[in-house]
């Protein structure tokens, strides 16, 4: 998956970087659009200081953002509320008219986004697209030490200094968010007490590691000494000792007074307005209008089809006994698909995933016309997140090319990850998915900044489940592989079950024991990490629906391009990839007009 809290800034133009490649300008109608949007771009910079570092647009004359970290304040949450209404508005008065087929494409986009926004300030919600401030998956205390560990720069004295003055702002970030959280609880919007022990759980881990031993402390100290500095860690620990760790208490006793009166039910149709809450959930992450009720159906129609096919596969194997999801777990289980649980052990998982990049890069060729020039690593997702963080997820490069990409995998139990299952994971998250498409989105010249570093849930996950597929079908890289294939299936399955669970949570009104079960019966996960997706689709309402709903509509836009005399399969990808992300139909619009 793509790293969310990169995926949510709102529309944005290239107004903050005077290096990067100017984007033509069709017209004058173009012209005032693109203004507009480039405005809305700076606006969005200013607001989200981390996002400027991610992008690697703190720098130059926008080099005091490298100093801040985001507004978490309540304050912030109402002016985002503000300005996504007025900016709805805004885009509601602007004609396709006059504007050239580039302008209309960028006009669909950005329209697409403040109609989500606004749908979103209208909801009770204090957490975005999330309607919970935080959770085991969001807040400050679980982005922050990951971003100043992996994003922030420390070339010189500049970096290390405005590393300590982010870290500064650390602990009134976290008091800020913890009075959201109250206020949200005022609302009637309190996370399911399981969420909420898992939560702190973890605040309480972070909270009682000794700061020296904190991995973005031990960061600064190894990037500060590698540009010549001395006594920045030291710096820095005392802060954490002095500033953060008290606001980490404070957030943990918040959380704890509102586990007495906190509920076991999962799904958000329990919340005030949570059928808009579970609504704004499909329509932003699937791009669709796609109702509950037909996502559910979808699922449970591929979800028989692709158990189906691994029936099969694993009969030929003379695995006949029990049900699939039995029989699969039985591999799972077995000790020549398991790595040791251990440091060595997960340290060879992480370089048999280097191999296994190494190994697809020289094939891409056949398939693509244009390839990234960012390198993509892969890393662990950090221990002390790691009991609520996602199986695997990827964080792109900054629009300079200045950082690789990199793909974190979880290694809470190296017993998720049978090594069967593990290569559809690394083309998903790397290339032929995540790294190649998000990686070329943010070189290509030929769009607008602010195109280059948005995102859409549906668009990208999709197209990291459709080149799995790529690697599977098309390079065949499962050739003499059988049990590889049925992980490549079950990847597959898993996306199909998420439109199930997803909407059973949430609109069927299922329990989280009920929507485990599933997951786990069918084959798709074991407990242990079916429990933590269930988790995740508790505090993510709709996220799990992008990836199957954007695969169906990337592969049944194959289908009708094969139906085309002279179909070229590389052309195709290239021209799919081209625009950037995009909602899905405006992808199907744009691929369905003549080339």
């Amino acid at each position: 998956m793509i790293d969310r809290r990169r995926l949510m800034l709102s529309v944005a133009g290239a107004g903050v970087v005077a290096a990067l490649p100017a984007h033509a300008q069709s017209n004058a109608t173009d012209a005032r659009l693109d203004a507009l949007l480039d405005r809305w771009f700076d606006e969005d910079i200013e607001r989200s200081p981390t996002r400027a570092t991610n992008l690697g647009l703190d720098r130059g004359d926008k080099a005091y953002l490298s100093s801040r970290l985001d507004d978490y304040s309540l304050e912030g949450e109402m002016a985002d509320r503000a300005r996504a209404l007025t900016r709805a508005a805004t885009m509601r008065d602007i004609s396709a008219e006059g504007l050239s087929e580039a302008g209309r494409l960028s006009r669909d986009i950005a329209a697409f986004r403040a109609e989500t926004d606004e749908m979103g300030a209208g909801l009770p919600q204090g957490g975005g697209r999330s309607p919970y401030v935080v959770t085991q998956l969001s807040g400050a205390y679980f982005s922050v030490p990951d971003f100043m560990d992996n994003q922030h720069r420390v070339e010189d004295a500049a970096g290390a200094d405005a590393f300590l003055a982010r870290l500064s702002q650390f602990g009134p970030a976290l008091d800020d968010e913890t009075e959201r959280v109250k206020v949200s609880a005022a609302r009637g919007i309190v996370p399911p007490d399981f969420i909420l022990d898992l939560t702190i759980g973890q605040l309480e881990t972070l909270a009682a590691t000794p700061s020296g031993d904190m991995a973005m402390i031990g960061s600064l100290e190894r990037k500060s000494a590698a540009a010549g500095l001395s006594g920045y860690g030291a710096r820095g620990a005392v802060l954490v000792d002095a500033e953060v760790k008290p606001a980490l208490g404070r957030q943990i006793e918040a959380l704890k007074a509102l586990r007495g009166g906190a509920v076991h039910d999962a799904g958000v149709w329990r919340l005030p307005q949570g059928e808009a809450i579970y609504a704004l959930g499909l329509r932003a992450n699937t791009t669709t209008t796609l109702s509950a009720d037909e996502i559910h159906r979808l699922g449970l129609e591929q979800v028989a089809q692709i158990t189906a096919e691994i029936d099969a596969i694993l009969k030929a194997q003379g695995m006949t006994q029990g049900t699939v999801g039995q029989r699969v777990q039985a591999l799972n289980d077995d000790p020549a698909q398991l790595w040791p649980d251990d440091d060595a052990g997960k340290a060879a998982l992480i370089e048999s995933l280097n191999r296994q990049v190494a190994a697809l890069d020289p094939l891409l060729p056949r398939l693509f016309g244009r390839l990234p020039r960012s390198r993509v690593e892969v890393r662990r997702v950090p221990p002390s997140i790691q009991d609520g963080a996602p199986g695997g997820y990827y964080q792109g490069p900054p629009l300079d090319g200045s950082r690789p990409g990199a793909y974190y995998i979880n290694l809470r139990s190296t017993r998720n990850w049978p090594k069967f299952a593990l290569p559809t994971l690394t083309y998903h998250e790397a290339s032929p998915g995540h790294h190649l498409q998000v990686a070329l989105q943010r070189e290509s010249g030929g769009l607008p900044a602010w195109r280059r570093a948005t995102g859409f849930s549906a668009f990208n996950e999709g197209w990291a489940l459709y080149a799995e597929s790529v690697a599977a079908d098309d390079l065949d890289v499962y050739a003499g592989d059988p049990l590889g294939r049925v992980g490549f299936l079950m990847s597959y399955l898993f996306r199909a079950v998420r439109l199930v669970v997803d909407t059973g949570l949430h609109h069927h009104r299922w329990s989280r024991e009920q929507a485990v079960d599933y997951m786990a019966s069918s084959g798709a996960k074991p407990g242990d990490a079916a429990g933590s997706e269930i988790n995740r689709y508790c505090v993510w309402p709709g996220q799990a629906c992008a990836y199957k709903v954007g695969h169906t509509v990337i592969a049944r836009l194959r289908q009708e391009a094969e139906s085309q005399p002279g179909f070229d399969l590389r052309a195709f990808h290239d021209r799919v990839l081209e625009g950037g992300s995009t909602p899905l139909a405006v992808l199907e619009a744009r691929m369905r007009r003549p080339a």
